[in-house]
């Protein structure tokens, strides 16, 4: 019996993409044989290549109809047996549904964003939402036929990226540093930007360590409110390619951030991190394999709800409190 074909949705986020690389794992690793198509927006094609879990990578941009047109013959023509949709949207749940794959795996009505969504698949899992999102993931891979729902997870950072990073740091004099990573998807998950400026002070003042900070697309403001507030510790502004970022995240001694995909992205490198978490759940949302900590006031209320500033809850962690986590880090680089 030839093995299973697979096709796995995950078009987007950084965080969210990363949150499905053990359970795609748990996949591998119980189909060892099979072909597993990885499909995704083409802004995260090179992260899911890093993986090295799939056999090829797909991508679609879903707004863009000529496009969707396009994966939607590929995929019917590739005749696959099993469509995983990690996602839960609409725009994730048609596509196998469309392209006419007999067996859609997916969330039911309880845990998906979209209400609708499941009336698009042939088998809908029911998942506890307290639970981790990479073990609910793992429930769709069980669900799939697989022997355990996650897997070890590896990414790979390409050794010329590492080249650039480093270099470029040398150029500022830089060897071993920390990273600040202030922005984040909802400025209401972000600790306050000036807060991280004062947290490079105490980070050259304890540990003569230079912090560098993380600055992604339209987080300008923010690290110029990081720099403002950091007197004469003088933090790094760094912005590069994905790949740069990767090698960033992998070789800092720690990364402080708040629940956003660079956060996780340092994590499933193996770097330890400093979670500061306000509104969202750490145990739903946090860094999966644990290497650090993470921060979150006992009195913080749990919400999804998107907002413009930080939430009230990260102003009761202060400085103070993330430099001495730091120092008691169990993987102090």
């Amino acid at each position: 019996m030839s093995e299973p074909r697979f096709l796995v949705v995950r078009l987007g986020s950084l965080g969210d993409i990363v949150h499905a690389f053990p359970a795609v794992s748990g996949l591998r690793e119980s189909f060892p044989k099979s072909e597993i198509i990885w499909l995704t927006h083409p802004k995260w094609e090179f992260l899911v290549s890093t993986s090295g879990l799939a056999t090829d990578v797909w991508t679609v941009d879903t707004r863009d109809f000529s496009d969707l047109r396009r994966i939607l013959r590929r995929v019917k023509e590739h005749r696959f047996e099993r469509a995983i949709d990690y996602q839960g949207l609409w725009k994730s749940a048609a596509i196998p549904f469309l392209a006419g794959v007999p067996k859609r795996i997916g969330f039911s009505s309880e845990t998906v964003r979209e209400a609708g969504v499941p009336i698009l698949y042939t088998d809908r899992v029911k998942v506890n939402p307290s639970r981790h999102v990479s073990d609910q993931n793992g429930e769709l891979t069980i669900a799939a036929g697989a022997n355990a729902p996650v897997g070890n997870v590896a990414v790979r950072v390409p050794t010329e990226d590492e080249e650039v990073v480093r270099a470029r740091l040398a150029g500022e004099g830089i060897e071993k540093y920390v990273v600040l990573s202030p922005g984040g998807g909802w400025r209401s998950k972000c600790w306050p930007a000036e807060r991280y400026g004062e947290l490079a002070i105490k980070i050259l003042e304890k540990f003569g360590l230079p912090s560098v900070t993380n600055v992604g697309p339209g987080e300008e403001e923010l690290a110029a409110a990081v720099a403002s507030s950091a007197d004469d510790a003088h933090p790094v502004s760094f912005t590069g390619s994905l790949g740069q970022l990767m090698a960033l995240l992998k070789n800092a001694s720690a990364v402080i951030a708040g629940d956003t995909g660079p956060l996780h992205l340092a994590d499933a490198l193996g770097t330890p991190v400093v979670a500061i978490f306000g509104p969202t759940d750490p145990a739903r949302n946090g860094p999966y394999r644990k290497l650090g900590t993470v921060l979150r006031w006992p009195g913080a209320t749990t919400t999804y709800k998107r907002g413009a500033v930080p939430d009230e809850s990260l102003r009761h962690i202060s400085v103070e409190e993330v430099a001495g986590t730091l120092q008691r880090l169990p993987e102090w680089k």
